[in-house]
């Protein structure tokens, strides 16, 4: 049987070849970005009360209204920007299922897409996946800021959407207030469509306040907004997010997702809607992966590891050239292999990596694991 791929280049992600390399050689796996620490036990006490009430068949495939309603509560609270529950707000199945259906709903064979790399891996295959044309931005270490001139020599007609991930994974890099005036003059007078991926929103370090795209209302207008509480509540098992886009867009985003996911976990939803209302729940957040991120911070410090300071996110990218000249790919499996830290190769956010020796650690794991990862690294 002959079968033509429609994704040639993509095989198993690189999160699971590291994530089974770290099983088969019993390593502190920092991999991945998940918690290894449980979800709040009120949270999951409310899934199952509102499982014993009998809220257990489909919810409706925008969401179920309450929870609809308290999103967008939550940011007009946060960010003075209405949406509608009823026609602008739509529960999804994760943060990535409201991507790969944002970007289903919009891109056509030929269309250009500018993505900022570091990306997060889902963006490029969704993007080919229906035809589009990947246009990248390399960001470059330290400080892995935008060249928005960079941006302007590669619009064309052809611009049918541009991918913003804030803050960002892998680069830990957040976005100021004059990248969005600078994305506002580009746009303007144009049909470019934004998709802002802001699954890390809250969390953000040394008083640093995050921006929303839907903070502006020329963006606004043109952009689908995605988030996740998998992020939000250490519950990345559930796979529940959720997309904000004007009426206009969240039409067209609702005809995928009915026959994609259709619809999400009801009671999580019920129960999600209820936690949400614990504003300190999410308020807290920043500062509660502040001081993880702190904690080993100094511990790698007294390693042969240098560090980029995240400003975002719940990763952490360490500087190898001091250890070894080897690619960031054989880096990775070398420490997981002799000195039991998994963590994963930079190079594989980028197309075309530039050589940077950079890995990538995930500190959203209890003290005691941070602490055998320290200890285990300041053997190198």
């Amino acid at each position: 049987m002959k079968i033509a791929s429609k994704l040639p280049k993509v095989g198993t992600t690189i999160f699971t070849v590291m994530s089974q390399l770290a099983q088969r050689h019993n390593s502190v796996n920092l991999s991945q970005g998940f918690p290894d620490f449980d979800c709040s036990p009120e949270l999951v006490g409310l899934v199952n009360s509102f499982m014993k009430k009998g809220f257990n068949q489909y919810s409706p495939m925008m969401g179920v209204k309450e929870l609809r309603e308290e999103i967008a509560q939550k940011t007009e609270d946060l960010y003075g920007s209405v949406y509608h529950p009823e026609k602008e707000v739509t529960v999804t199945a994760g943060g990535s299922e409201a991507i790969f259906s944002a970007i289903a709903s919009v891109i056509n064979p030929g269309d250009e897409v500018i993505i900022f790399e570091p990306a997060y891996d889902i963006y490029r295959p969704s993007i080919e996946l229906f035809g589009g044309i990947l246009k990248a931005v390399q960001l470059k270490s330290p400080d892995f800021q935008i060249d928005w001139q960079e941006v302007r020599n590669l619009i064309s007609h052809k611009t049918k959407l541009i991918v913003l991930n804030n803050p960002n994974n892998p680069a830990t890099s957040v976005l100021m207030e004059n990248d969005f005036r600078e994305l506002i003059q580009i746009v303007q007078n144009t049909d470019i469509l934004i998709l802002s991926d802001e699954v890390y929103e809250h969390i953000v370090f040394d008083g640093i306040q995050h921006l929303s795209i839907s903070q502006f209302p020329e963006l606004k207008e043109r952009s689908f907004l995605t988030a996740s509480f998998g992020k939000l509540y250490h519950i990345t098992g559930w796979k529940i997010g959720y997309v904000l886009a004007p009426d206009i867009l969240t039409k067209e985003f609702r005809k995928v997702h009915q026959f994609n996911a259709f619809c999400v976990n009801t009671p999580i939803q019920y129960a999600i809607a209820e936690f949400l209302k614990r504003k300190e729940e999410y308020l807290s957040l920043s500062a509660f992966f502040q001081q993880k991120r702190d904690f080993f911070m100094d511990g790698l410090s007294q390693t042969k590891f240098k560090f980029v300071k995240p400003k975002g996110t719940y990763f952490l990218l360490g500087d190898y050239s001091e250890i070894s000249n080897d690619n960031d790919v054989e880096f990775s499996k070398f420490l997981t292999e002799k000195y039991k830290v998994t963590v994963v190769p930079v190079s594989a956010f980028y197309e075309n990596s530039p050589d940077q020796k950079l890995v990538r650690f995930c500190f959203a794991k209890k003290e005691k694991t941070l602490e055998k990862a320290i200890e285990l690294l300041r053997r190198i």
